[in-house]
């Protein structure tokens, strides 16, 4: 059995020239200080501390084979992602930051996957940067979940995700750009608290707007960092659906019968969380997710779920490695 992280990043080594494509839209690039770490930069400004696991194949592949991952799905750091860039700058940037991301896999066939990404906020591009990139050899793509004001339920999104179905491109949601605002300035509370509630509000908000009614069930889309807290409030959404016409106005079941129509990777990072994810999806559609090499990740990828009580053998194995080579299978329906 193969051992699958189906939530890696990567920070290509891009140049501050290069980063010019995305003037007055962050401007993102790496700063290598020539001694295994880095800074990655948003413009002039340093944005956080890194080391080259983030940019360097050999030293990726090195701290897989320390903690015994067979492969890993490797996808854009989200300040990549260049969202609030005018769409033909933005498509000109996801086409050099997928081509990177291709060079730094091309460097471990079969251990490194490529995970491409598009300029959502032109949906007619992004289908065909998608495209170019499947057939360059991508084998999903990622997302952030919002653009702006615009959720996943958008129709433009819809469309495209959509077509992610038509290349059978599976899709991981990525959160980002948190909520919060003046009150999250501090200790970290952005990603401790604005992660898990922009992915919990992704999730319902495309259940409840009806979405996934808009949507072929064939489609493979995996929401990272556990879903948020979706499996804990799952409880309170549907007691909500059942009783107030205004939650259900638009979604024909209730929030518990869409578990299966999506995938979650296990970075919950509590044995007993992973125990109720498991409980709640079902451990068919819970996929190793360890967000390498970030502080905020799993350190030993894999270590939650060998812990997690109550699960055999078998499920173990679905969920360091099973679901997600069905997930990333070439060409197949789930």
């Amino acid at each position: 059995m193969s051992v699958i992280d189906v939530h890696t990043h990567v920070f290509p080594r891009i140049s501050r020239a290069e980063a010019r494509l995305l003037a007055g839209a962050g401007e993102p690039w790496l700063r290598e200080h020539g001694d295994g770490t880095g800074m990655m930069m948003s413009g002039d400004d340093a944005y956080r501390p890194v080391h080259d696991a983030l940019w360097d194949a050999e030293r990726r592949v090195a701290a897989m084979d320390a903690h015994g991952v067979d492969v890993q799905a490797v996808s854009s750091t989200p300040l990549l992602f260049g969202y609030g860039a005018a769409p033909e700058a933005a498509a000109e940037w996801c086409e050099l930051v997928n081509s990177r991301i291709l060079e730094h896999c091309a460097q471990a066939p079969g251990r490194l996957l490529p995970i491409c990404q598009v300029p959502l906020q032109d949906p007619e591009a992004a289908c065909r940067i998608a495209s170019d990139a499947a057939a360059a050899g991508h084998r999903g793509v990622h997302l952030g979940n919002h653009i702006g004001p615009r959720d996943l339920d958008d129709e433009g999104v819809l469309a495209f995700l959509r077509h992610c179905d038509s290349l059978g491109l599976p899709v991981l949601v990525h959160p980002w750009d948190m909520l919060g605002g003046e009150r999250m300035t501090h200790h970290m509370l952005p990603w401790l608290v604005g992660m898990p509630a922009e992915t919990q509000l992704s999730v319902l908000g495309m259940i409840l707007s009806g979405a996934f009614e808009r949507l072929p069930d064939s489609l493979r889309l995996c929401f990272c960092h556990g879903g948020g807290s979706f499996a804990f409030l799952l409880g309170r959404a549907d007691n909500a659906w059942h009783n107030r016409d205004l939650v259900r106005a638009d979604s024909p079941h209730p929030p518990s019968a869409y578990v299966r129509r999506f995938h979650v990777d296990s970075a919950v990072f509590d044995p007993r969380a992973l125990r109720l994810l498991v409980d709640v999806m079902g451990a068919d559609r819970v996929m190793l997710g360890s967000d390498f090499p970030f502080p905020l990740g799993e350190q030993r990828p894999g270590t939650v779920i060998r812990e997690c009580p109550g699960l055999d053998d078998a499920e173990r194995e679905l969920l360091l490695g099973g679901n997600a080579a069905r997930f990333f299978a070439r060409g197949q329906e789930d």
